[in-house]
């Protein structure tokens, strides 16, 4: 059987071209898509070749999430975890919970929204 991956995940923000400026500028992605969404509203797609965030809103989009209804975070790998802090520094979010266990570093951070992103470095 054929090894699965995740292709996107579509999460609800309050400015999605902001959301989309940190995303590809902590992971080097680049944007795929943006238009006007199904439900109204409108989405911007950013990620990599074959994988990607759909960063979505619209008038029901209020922000101010809670950790953990219904997500609790979502995890990015990256190369370097410095310069990573680095790039949500510079767009005035705060990383906090710093931890260095196996099998990697890394540290935690909300967005405007309030959701919560987790960034690891395995090296």
């Amino acid at each position: 059987m054929a090894q699965g991956r995740l292709e996107h995940a579509n999460i609800s923000v309050t400015d999605p071209d902001r959301s989309a400026a940190l995303l590809a500028e902590l992971l080097g992605w680049k944007e795929r898509w943006r238009g006007t969404s199904q439900l109204g509203g409108r989405s911007v797609h950013v990620g990599a070749e074959h994988d990607y965030i759909a960063l979505y809103t619209g008038d029901q989009v209020k922000g101010d999430y809670r950790k953990g209804q219904p997500l609790n975070h979502i995890a990015f790998t990256v190369g370097d975890l410095d310069a990573a802090e680095a790039v949500v520094e510079g767009h005035g979010l705060k990383p906090f919970g710093h931890d260095d266990y196996d099998p990697g570093r890394r540290f935690y951070f909300f967005d405007w929204d309030g959701i919560e992103f987790e960034v690891v470095s395995y090296e």
